[in-house]
């Protein structure tokens, strides 16, 4: 078993807590973290861009000019793509960018992104977060007491912490999510991630785990 020092909110040591090598040991692959991260980003596209086509713009009800000896070239609609106003030739259109990932490659992606996160110790372990009115100063004042104010830093509560929430989200640099809801994409995109000692016995608990 791998060990990680749990510390409080004011940076005090706490005790240490084993971590799970299934979860924080993987062997690195950077590909199947990467095909997680853009399988997350292809489905929060909508796919609702589209452009008109020459059949869904105005005019060419009729002939601009007589097919022969008028000296100019042969038209036969001003809603062709040559013309000013006519259709988009190749726009793009509605299309839906979903793409599917299997639960056991999701399960493989977030356990081999947190390992990753481990070798590079960039995870912290709090004793737990109690703050007790929305307080965006309080969150600053964690944060530069653990010393990640520079850093961008994602806080991992075991369940809905609105208070958290609601103090962070002035904070540009720092996110909250439970562990219920954590996906590689956010493990990727932050610096540090500060798990509550609650959500780290969560996580070992229940290993299916996984973001849908």
């Amino acid at each position: 078993m791998l060990e990680i020092e749990i510390r409080d909110i004011n940076n005090n040591p706490k005790g240490t807590i084993s971590l799970s090598k299934e979860i924080f040991a993987n062997e690195v692959d950077e590909s199947v973290v990467h095909s997680s991260v853009l399988n997350y980003l292809a489905n929060q596209r909508q796919g609702t861009h589209a452009t008109k086509t020459r059949a869904y713009v105005s005019g060419g009800g009729k002939k601009p000019w007589k097919q022969k000896h008028t000296g100019r070239a042969r038209h036969g609609s001003n809603r062709s793509p040559i013309w000013r106003g006519g259709g988009i030739t190749f726009g793009p259109q509605p299309r839906d960018y979903t793409t599917k990932l299997t639960k056991r490659v999701k399960k493989q992606a977030l356990m081999k992104a947190l390992s990753m996160k481990l070798n590079d110790s960039e995870i912290r372990v709090v004793d737990s977060i109690n703050i007790e009115k929305p307080s965006t100063k309080e969150v600053v004042r964690i944060l530069k007491s653990i010393g990640l104010e520079d850093k961008k830093v994602l806080f991992i509560t075991s369940e809905i912490n609105k208070n958290l929430i609601l103090s962070a989200r002035n904070i540009p640099t720092a996110d909250v999510t439970n562990i219920n809801e954590l996906n590689v994409y956010q493990i990727a995109t932050h610096d540090y991630l500060i798990f509550t000692e609650d959500a780290i016995k969560q996580i070992q608990s229940n290993q299916e785990v996984v973001n849908q």
